[in-house]
């Protein structure tokens, strides 16, 4: 088995800028949500985006990771 190389994988992937933004969207969401009270730190949910990226009140939702992370 051989070992990941994180710092290769961010300098290719995570840290591209589109990924930055992405990253920033669903960051911003994830708080959104919680100062509305519907996720909290550590509680095992995700915020959804039903359709695309965008952070507006009825786009997004709380699903379990497993039903988020499972959806195609």
């Amino acid at each position: 088995m051989s070992n990941r190389n994180y710092k290769a994988e961010y300098e290719n992937y995570q840290g591209t800028e589109d990924q930055k933004k992405r990253r920033a969207v669903r960051n911003a969401a994830r708080r959104m949500m919680m100062r509305k009270g519907k996720v909290r730190k550590g509680d095992g949910k995700d915020v959804d985006h039903i359709n695309g990226l965008h952070n507006a009140a009825n786009n997004l939702r709380v699903l379990s990771k497993s039903v988020n992370r499972s959806k195609q």
